[in-house]
């Protein structure tokens, strides 16, 4: 069986593409020794580290309640919401999908990054630190100091021991788009100090690059990346509200700003030689990022776009290898 690193990058809902690409994967028999993800690819990122099977995924799908993801703290429509909003910087609390999480992971056996570790004699001795050593790593965005966070790797900072922490709290501040879910909270117990973390994907995400080898060395093993996004500008209408609407140049310019922000440091690393090439898109048009009503047949196609993209970037992987 082959084995190769995984990174796979956020986009809400359309992340169900991304599942089904890991399923794919999967199928064709790839092992994922470690994985990255950013919001939503931290959600299957997590289940990928704990070595669930294709079935496994499937039966995960089966259980997860989209209409459930945006959770009102009182039932009343645009009001929770506006509350929300002014109360708690987000307009859904993101209690479900944690607890979701908790639940999940927790009939696999895992429950704190302690239960994904790893040690790999043959990694990278630049890197192979014991802060590093684990299968799985989120991205986060610490927003009160400025800075991507790659947890477990960075809960360091924060003087946390990175065994001890849950991995459905890294996930859930990889998940908290800003001001659509309430922000996160990181605190370090010595100094007292708490930083504000939100969605990973403010800073990087698709962090194809976090596995690559940096003392020379060749590589023993791929990297795969999974994207959900097209490239600017086709993708514009995947980031930014009212697409599309004709508006002031200001306000087209503004969300042609925030879009680069977005996504403009990942599209760059992709020029890179041999980023591309072991990189596969997700055909996710006609889906939103927050259409969390999403019905069942719309559902299970995108999983099987997800499935028959990466049965065909494996042909094509396979097909140029000596």
């Amino acid at each position: 069986m082959p084995d190769a690193d995984l990174v796979l990058e956020g986009g809400g809902v359309k992340g169900l593409g991304t599942a089904g690409a890991v399923m794919g994967l999967l199928d064709a028999g790839y092992r994922f020794p470690r994985v990255a993800g950013t919001s939503v690819g931290a959600v299957a990122a997590c289940f990928a580290a704990t070595g669930t099977d294709s079935a496994g995924f499937r039966d995960v799908l089966s259980r997860f309640d989209l209409s459930k993801v945006p959770d009102r703290r009182i039932p009343v429509p645009l009001v929770s919401e506006g509350l929300s909003l002014v109360a708690r910087r987000g307009a859904y609390a993101g209690d479900w999908i944690r607890s979701f999480l908790l639940r999940e992971l927790g009939e696999l056996g895992v429950r704190t990054f302690g239960d994904l570790r790893r040690d790999d004699a043959g990694a990278d001795p630049l890197l192979d630190t014991p802060d590093h050593r684990y299968r799985l790593v989120v991205m986060a965005t610490d927003v009160t100091n400025g800075r991507l966070l790659r947890l477990p790797w960075d809960y360091a900072r924060f003087g946390l021991d990175p065994d001890d922490q849950l991995v459905a709290d890294a996930v859930r501040m990889s998940l908290s788009i800003p001001f659509y879910f309430r922000p996160c909270t990181l605190g370090n117990p010595a100094t007292g100090r708490t930083a504000t973390v939100v969605d990973g994907g403010v800073l990087s995400n698709f962090a194809i690059e976090i596995f690559d080898r940096t003392d020379g060395q060749a590589p023993r093993w791929p990297t795969f990346g999974v994207r959900l996004l097209p490239d600017l500008p086709a993708g514009l209408g995947d980031l930014v509200p009212f697409f599309g609407v004709p508006m002031l140049p200001s306000v087209r310019l503004l969300e042609q700003v925030v879009a680069t922000a977005l996504v403009g440091r990942d599209q760059t690393h992709l020029d890179r030689p041999g980023v591309r090439e072991r990189t596969m898109t997700v055909d996710t048009a006609g889906t939103s990022i927050t259409e969390f009503g999403i019905g069942a047949s719309k559902k299970a196609d995108l999983i099987e776009r997800g499935r028959t993209t990466a049965a065909d970037f494996v042909q094509r992987w396979e097909d140029r290898l000596p």
